[in-house]
C-alpha cells in the first residue's frame, strides 16, 4: 500500500461512509494491491485446476463490500473484512461443487503455520466449519483466527482492528489454535 498519507485509507473510508463515492473510486488503488495479494495467497493454496482467478475473486469480494454498507474503521479493518469475504466466496464456491461427498477426511495441521495451507475444498470446507463453531464459542477468538489466516494480518494490526491490546490477541490466539488443532484432528479421525 502507498504510504504517501499516512491514514489516508481511513479518511477516505470516513468519506465513503458519509456517502462521497469519489471516496470510494480513490480508494480502490490504494487498496487493490493488497487486495490481490490476498485473493493471490487464497488460490495458491487451491487444486490447480480452480476455476475463479485473483482478479475474480478481487472483484467479488469488493462487489459484496461495497452492497454491504459495512462500517469500516481502517485500513486492518478493511482489509479483515474484504479477507472474510473472500472466504466466504471460496467457501461458497467449493458448496456448490459438492465437494463435502467426496472428502477423503481432513489433513490440516496448525501448530507451525501462520496461514493455513489448504489442500482443496474439503478442508477449507472443514475449516470453515471449525470456524464458524469458534466464532459462536468466542467471537473474538473467531475474528482474530480469521484475520491472522485468512487476512494476513500481524497481531499489532488485529490489535488496532478490534480495539484490544496486543497481548490479549497473543493470547487469544495461542488458545484459538490449541482449540482448532483439537477440532480439526476430531474431524479427521471421522
Amino acid at each position: 500500500m502507498p504510504d504517501d498519507q499516512p491514514g489516508q485509507v481511513t479518511v477516505l473510508l470516513q468519506h465513503w461512509k458519509q456517502g462521497d463515492e469519489e471516496a470510494l473510486r480513490a480508494l480502490v488503488p490504494l487498496v487493490y494491491k493488497e487486495l490481490r495479494r490476498l485473493a493471490h495467497y487464497y488460490l495458491r493454496s487451491e487444486r490447480p485446476d480452480h476455476t475463479l482467478q485473483s482478479t475474480e475473486l478481487v472483484h467479488e469480494a469488493y462487489l459484496r463490500l461495497v452492497g454491504s454498507q459495512a462500517d469500516l474503521q481502517n485500513r486492518a479493518h478493511f482489509i479483515a473484512v474484504a479477507s472474510r469475504l473472500m472466504r466466504q466466496i471460496l467457501v461458497d464456491y467449493a458448496r456448490s461443487r459438492g465437494a463435502v461427498k467426496r472428502d477423503g477426511g481432513c489433513r490440516i495441521t496448525l501448530e507451525s503455520a501462520e496461514f493455513l495451507p489448504l489442500d482443496g475444498d474439503a478442508e477449507l470446507l472443514a475449516l470453515d466449519s471449525a470456524l464458524n463453531d469458534l466464532a459462536r464459542i468466542d467471537e473474538r477468538q473467531g475474528k482474530i483466527v480469521e484475520m491472522k489466516f485468512f487476512g494476513g494480518l500481524s497481531a499489532p494490526e488485529i490489535s488496532e482492528a478490534l480495539g484490544i491490546s496486543r497481548a490479549t490477541v497473543d493470547r487469544d490466539w495461542a488458545t484459538a489454535r490449541v482449540w482448532l488443532h483439537r477440532q480439526m484432528n476430531r474431524a479427521a479421525e471421522t
